[in-house]
């Protein structure tokens, strides 16, 4: 059997069903980026980071009720940008998207969300009493689409990773019988995720197609410095706890239960581990988000277990790739530089 390969757009929205809209503010040098599956998901979150900074995660969590999502807001601004999941949910609302709880009530849509402090990169972010993140979150479910482009851009446009320029980076595997695992991440870690010598990448093993530019690292590299460039980095202000983080989300065609979803983000953090040196740190906030549209039954007993073992594999390959893709298609656009002090 050959191996699996990307879905025709490489992209998580070959994930069926599941639309992506970013929103960029060029002068505060930050953005949105929203995922809608306005139907209601299964969902779940598993959050790994030292310093998070995060909206409606416990009603993802299992024993709770309604462990669905009608979208997920990822953005920059720090606590700031936990506003944008206000305008994705009046967007959502006015649509009639969401739960009716009462007769002639409006609908509510549960949009969780995570955030990334871009606060410190140079852009004017004056803003006073009106932050601009739920203008960018309307905008964002408003610009939403299978197609969407990947790097300095969306809650993207004001990350760092380490010392090099961040991005949103996305990407998916197809797994055959229609079963499809797709990765989206806002990347902004304190690590790196580049080897010595700053060109291959750690993840350079998971590459396809030379989605990445297929470099592949000198035989006698050796991974022994924990964190390099650590005075560039202190420089940076990086070292301060919620400085940084990876927001990322992972989505799949097999219909999974909300216990199953959290396995599949707890094995998609590993995508993490993969792409980023280090990871999980006390200045990170990392947050893995989980999404199953349900469209692929994946049988019952063992044989479902080592599906989900599968599909957890995939979806930790796949997040690490998506990772690399972010950072990939930062460095290469000259209008989405990140100033440095």
């Amino acid at each position: 059997m050959p191996p699996p390969r990307p879905g025709p757009r490489n992209l998580i929205t070959d994930v069926s069903g599941l639309s992506v809209g970013h929103a960029t503010d060029e002068a505060v040098r930050s953005g949105v980026t929203v995922l809608l599956c306005p139907e209601g998901w299964v969902a779940a979150v598993d959050v790994r980071g030292g310093g998070p900074g995060i909206r409606e995660s416990d009603v993802l969590r299992p024993e709770n009720n309604f462990s669905r999502a009608h979208a997920i807001t990822l953005s920059g601004g720090s606590v700031f940008g936990l506003g944008a999941a206000d305008g994705v949910t009046a967007a959502l609302s006015a649509a009639g998207h969401g739960l009716r709880l009462a007769a002639g009530s409006p609908t509510i849509p549960i949009v969780p969300g995570a955030v990334l402090h871009d606060l410190g990169n140079g852009g004017d972010k004056t803003w006073g009493l009106d932050p601009p993140y739920r203008a960018l979150g309307l905008d964002a479910v408003a610009a939403a689409g299978e197609d969407f482009a990947l790097g300095s851009i969306g809650a993207g446009r004001g990350a760092m990773a380490g010392v090099n320029k961040g991005g949103v980076g996305s990407a998916s595997l197809d797994l055959s019988d229609g079963l499809i695992v797709g990765a989206l991440a806002a990347v902004n870690p304190v690590g790196s995720v580049y080897m010595p010598g700053g060109e291959a990448f750690w993840a350079w093993p998971f590459e396809i197609d030379g989605e990445f530019g297929g470099l592949v690292p000198d035989p006698a590299a050796r991974a022994v410095e924990p964190i390099s460039d650590d005075s560039k980095l202190a420089a940076l202000g990086r070292f301060i706890a919620g400085a940084n983080t990876t927001l990322a989300v992972v989505a799949t065609t097999a219909a999974l239960t909300t216990a199953e979803a959290t396995r599949l983000a707890m094995m998609a953090q590993d995508g993490l581990a993969r792409a980023i040196r280090p990871v999980h740190t006390p200045f990170d906030g990392d947050v893995v988000f989980a999404l199953s549209s349900g469209a692929v039954e994946i049988g019952e007993g063992p044989a479902r277990s080592l599906m989900i073992a599968r599909l957890g594999a995939a979806a930790a390959d796949t997040m690490a790739r998506a990772i690399t893709r972010g950072v990939y298609s930062a460095r290469s656009d000259p209008g989405g530089a990140v100033s440095a002090p």
